[in-house]
């Protein structure tokens, strides 16, 4: 829906070295069988450097070897504090990394990463070989993260990695991430399992103007993203390294992804998140 979503055009790859151009063609980004389909495709293609936001004048023209899709909700809907729900299947395959994160709508405490980022699912090289995971899958661990502090190279960040209880891999089928924000508190869930909570002493930023305020830099409103990059240096780093040949045509499908606030809390969100535990 162009109402809710736009897709972003860029061949920049967020910094990380990926492999990918976004575009909006529909071999990249379609609905298909009530499914968001993001479409990686392997395939010399140019496009603009960077997104309209950080790009320069003029924008540089880029070719990179595979094309993707990119949806996110920026300049048209951001959230401070809620529910952030979705139900997906990500891909598999070393050098493929699908995810769904958020960024801050006005960059309050200076630019990346004083501001925050928020991973709510990134899946990195999934079925590839994997020395440190449990069961016979290899890479079966999904990631969360925040990122915050000061500037590169003292920026900072907070990692968890999870696993399904089964240790199958999440690209078989299809599961609900969750994150409850409230202020000074983010609390992770994976099919109504609480894996990962972090309070506010977990995370910080070095802008002068939250001193005092613990629970900057989230405590500002946020828009979503979802994504399938190609390659970046987590994926051609680790497990069996590089981009695995015949990784594209590669889809990452995403049912739905839903956003609640707390009508009896807006200002915090707290009164929504008090008393919660795993599996509730």
């Amino acid at each position: 829906d162009p109402r809710k979503w736009k897709p972003e055009q860029s061949c920049w790859g967020g910094g990380n070295n990926e492999q990918q151009c976004y575009t909006a063609r529909r071999e990249n980004i379609r609905v298909a069988a009530g499914l968001l389909h993001l479409i990686a495709r392997q395939e010399r293609y140019t496009g603009p450097d960077r997104p309209p936001e950080i790009a320069a004048k003029p924008n540089p023209r880029v070719t990179r070897p595979f094309t993707s899709g990119k949806i996110r909700t920026r300049g048209i809907a951001s959230w401070r504090y809620g529910r952030i729900e979705f139900r997906a299947k990500p891909p598999k395959g070393q050098g493929t990394w699908p995810a769904v994160w958020m960024m801050p709508a006005g960059d309050v405490y200076g630019g990346w990463p004083l501001s925050g980022e928020v991973d709510i699912l990134e899946g990195v090289n999934l079925g590839a070989r994997c020395a440190v995971c449990e069961g016979s899958v290899g890479e079966n661990r999904m990631i969360s993260a925040l990122h915050f502090g000061d500037s590169p190279p003292r920026n900072a960040m907070h990692v968890t990695r999870v696993a399904l209880p089964s240790a199958a891999l999440p690209s078989d089928d299809f599961h609900v991430w969750r994150l409850d924000w409230g202020k000074g508190l983010m609390r992770f869930y994976l099919d109504g399992r609480l894996y990962w909570e972090v309070p506010q002493d977990k995370w910080r930023t070095a802008a002068p103007r939250a001193a005092g305020n613990p629970a900057a830099p989230f405590d500002q409103p946020f828009y979503i993203m979802a994504n399938l990059a190609i390659g970046g240096r987590l994926a051609e780093e680790n497990n069996d390294g590089g981009i695995a040949k015949g990784i594209a045509p590669a889809e990452f499908l995403i049912d739905w992804i839903r956003i609640y606030q707390c009508g009896a809390d807006r200002d915090t969100g707290l009164a929504c998140l008090q008393g919660q535990h795993g599996g509730n």
